[in-house]
């Protein structure tokens, strides 16, 4: 029946349909990861061919203080004596000018979810910027990579309104905020999840939402193995597909495999196996179907990426000849 159901996934799509959501539930629910990763790969070709993208860019971190205490995150920290809370404008500035010159494209804001809200050093820091808030100097610093270099930015400051996401809109060419789960018990005590209000996934959904409202070129998606299970995954991916198709505005679903990182209260879970993360890449790739660009991130998979282009995957997202995935190092 499994593969009866994925021959029925890949001929809606090469219809122009959206498959029924009752056939895609059988499919989750089969265990032939072999037929799953080969429907996509048949999808994958047609959206695509055999192109695999990738992004020239250089990441600007231009805080890496956030109001959010994710139990998996090195990015994040308090602030630090000696230490200032934000990148000057002349360094972000400096970090795009030599990634120019290197032949990239695209500058990428990583920062934390309004830190301002938490730490009086960035509010005081701000307030000597001459700003409100992050989100106000982000916008500022964006507009003054663009002008002085070129580098086109792309922006991922966790939580927006929709008045937000307009005013850095004049200043990116595209904006971003990982879904990452569905799953309000991640988000209890004992989750990775716990004391971090901007997780909660109604906040997320409703941030992609006015994106859309926006018509704000997109990204989100996932991050697995955090403690979801598989149906939580599929209904992650359904919302996200259900918001693309009222607004059309998401450009790529990036599928992240969670990574143990010293020094952190996760440092000792266990990381998903790798076909968990083919399988939820090729699953992607059968909700979104052939023209959505699917994306995992080569550094977190190293000896790996054939097995995750033969799940469907056709973009590894942002590849840096000059910084450090800050993110994920």
């Amino acid at each position: 029946m499994s593969r009866v159901d994925m021959d029925a996934v890949v001929g809606a799509w090469r219809r122009g349909q959206v498959p029924d959501p009752d056939v895609l539930a059988r499919v989750a629910a089969c265990d032939d990861l072999s037929g799953v990763m080969t429907a996509a790969q048949q999808l994958r070709d047609l959206g695509h061919g055999d192109v695999i993208s990738y992004s020239r860019k250089v990441f600007i971190p231009l805080t890496k203080l956030c109001r959010d205490v994710c139990h998996y995150c090195t990015f994040a920290h308090p602030p630090r004596r000696g230490e200032r809370c934000f990148l000057t404008v002349e360094e972000a500035v400096d970090i795009a000018r030599a990634g120019a010159a290197a032949g990239c494209r695209e500058a990428l804001f990583t920062l934390g979810d309004k830190p301002e809200l938490r730490y009086r050093a960035a509010r005081a820091e701000l307030d000597a910027l001459g700003f409100e808030t992050t989100l106000d100097y982000l916008a500022h610093v964006a507009r003054r990579v663009l002008e002085e270099t070129g580098l086109l930015p792309h922006l991922n400051p966790g939580v927006m309104s929709l008045e937000e996401i307009l005013a850095l809109r004049e200043v990116s060419v595209s904006q971003g905020i990982m879904l990452e789960t569905i799953s309000e018990r991640l988000g209890e005590r004992g989750g990775p999840h716990y004391g971090s209000p901007d997780k909660a996934p109604e906040v997320r959904l409703a941030t992609i939402a006015a994106a859309g409202e926006a018509a704000v070129p997109f990204t989100s998606g996932l991050l697995i193995g955090i403690g979801e299970t598989r149906a939580e995954r599929i209904e992650a991916l359904m919302a996200l597909r259900d918001l693309n198709q009222a607004h059309g505005h998401i450009q790529e679903i990036i599928i992240q495999n969670f990574r143990a990182k010293p020094g952190t209260l996760m440092a000792d879970a266990p990381e998903p196996p790798v076909d968990e993360l083919k399988w939820t890449i090729a699953m992607a790739r059968l909700i979104f179907g052939p023209q959505m660009n699917i994306q995992a991130p080569p550094i977190l998979s190293p000896g790996m990426l054939a097995q995750l282009i033969d799940s469907g995957l056709n973009d590894w997202g942002g590849v840096s000849p000059l910084t450090p995935d800050h993110v994920n190092p």
